[in-house]
């Protein structure tokens, strides 16, 4: 099932008792907002497209082939570049509904913890 954000949209393809599988598209020059999670970590590896990812301080280039493993509780996004951005996302943790999202910064005006 396809779940569209004002970023581009995200399709859940499998989930266990502790983990749970993504794929993520953000369209070229949209980003995700500026998040943390306090139950979960992700990896992301970027499958196609181009842009930047951050975690903690630190921007990374992402292409195909680039992967990042964001740590519980660390700042992170995903920002889309010249092409659409699609991102394979692996949650490890005891908690992965979507709402363990706090919001730090948002470019669509969605709630702010």
């Amino acid at each position: 099932m396809r779940v569209e954000r004002p970023w581009g949209w995200y399709e859940e393809l499998t989930e266990g008792p502790a983990y749970k599988v993504k794929r993520l598209l953000v369209r070229a020059g949209c980003q995700l907002s500026l998040q943390r999670h306090r139950h979960r970590s992700e990896s992301w590896t970027v499958v196609d497209g181009t842009g930047d990812l951050l975690c903690g301080e630190q921007w990374h280039q992402a292409r195909a082939g680039v992967m990042l493993t964001i740590p519980r509780g660390a700042i992170h996004r995903a920002r889309g570049g010249d092409r659409n951005l699609i991102i394979l996302e692996v949650q490890h943790g005891d908690d992965l509904r979507e709402d363990d999202i706090e919001r730090l910064q948002d470019d669509y005006g969605r709630v702010i913890n």
